[in-house]
């Protein structure tokens, strides 16, 4: 396997960052995650955008997008044998080098692409809901940030309770998001996903959902999760999952409306690679 690191490929055992870095020390870094279909990176430009945005809130240097580009591409061309089918991307920016502690230096940023097989999500999703409240006020908002401690946290309780997601609500007990999906659920015969003034991330696929179904914005409160006819989650890697439990309640799944979503989502991306 090879890796992008810093301006060049290398190999696996050859990548590494130093150890002031402060992507490692202090997570003071962004990311994206992609899906590659057939060795090219799908929705690359929209993460590329988000990737933008995340660093701009978080004030890093503007990534330079043309030379992240050459990276994916020759990323995934160099690890095409040890992954010849579908494939799971990330990128990797941070502020570089600096010293211990919370102020920065003057390094240039980071910048790691990794490539691995794709991971096999089960075709419904059990899901449980955790007392942890998303900060809307706080400024990762919206930032796809390496911080994902909390995150770590929330799955691994998910995970010793039997289920495969955590979902969270926000500190005005609306629904929020899960720890690496955004989540939409039918109510009263409405398909309705969170607004991000709940502090959810604006998620890719959640978007292209949006832009391809008849999904509307609007807040709910996080009881309505036990009232609703149908849950499903989204994210670059699962797509479109239904969900199959909700803490110990049990739903159809797929139900109708979240079945004509993954179809819909399914013949779009078919249809191209760069939405």
């Amino acid at each position: 396997m090879q890796y992008w690191v810093g301006d060049q490929l290398v190999d696996a055992a050859d990548a590494q960052v130093s150890v002031l870095d402060h992507g490692f020390t202090v997570a003071d870094g962004v990311f994206e995650t992609l899906k590659v279909m057939d060795g090219v990176a799908f929705a690359l430009s929209r993460h590329l955008d988000r990737l933008r945005s995340s660093a701009l809130a978080m004030g890093l240097l503007v990534p330079d997008e043309q030379k992240i580009r050459r990276a994916v591409e020759a990323t995934i061309a160099a690890n095409s044998r040890e992954i010849p089918g579908d494939g799971r991307l990330r990128i990797t920016y941070t502020a570089g080098v600096a010293p211990l502690g919370s102020d920065r230096g003057n390094s240039h940023p980071t910048l790691v692409v990794a490539v691995s097989p794709a991971v096999q999500w089960p075709a419904s999703a059990a899901v449980m809901t955790v007392d942890w409240p998303r900060n809307e006020r706080g400024p990762l908002v919206g930032v796809k940030s390496t911080s994902y401690a909390e995150n770590v946290v929330a799955l691994a309780t998910a995970r010793q309770h039997g289920a495969s997601e955590a979902l969270m609500a926000d500190t005005q007990g609306r629904l929020c998001e899960g720890t690496g999906s955004n989540v939409f659920i039918v109510l009263d015969g409405e398909l309705i996903t969170p607004s991000l003034e709940t502090g959810c991330l604006p998620g890719i696929t959640r978007g292209l959902v949006l832009e391809w179904s008849s999904a509307q914005v609007r807040d709910v409160a996080m009881a309505d999760l036990h009232r609703a006819s149908e849950i499903f989650l989204t994210s670059s890697t699962r797509d479109v999952q239904p969900v199959h439990q909700c803490d110990d309640r049990l739903l159809d799944a797929p139900g109708p409306m979240t079945a004509a979503v993954q179809h819909e989502y399914a013949r779009r991306v078919s249809s191209g690679l760069d939405p």
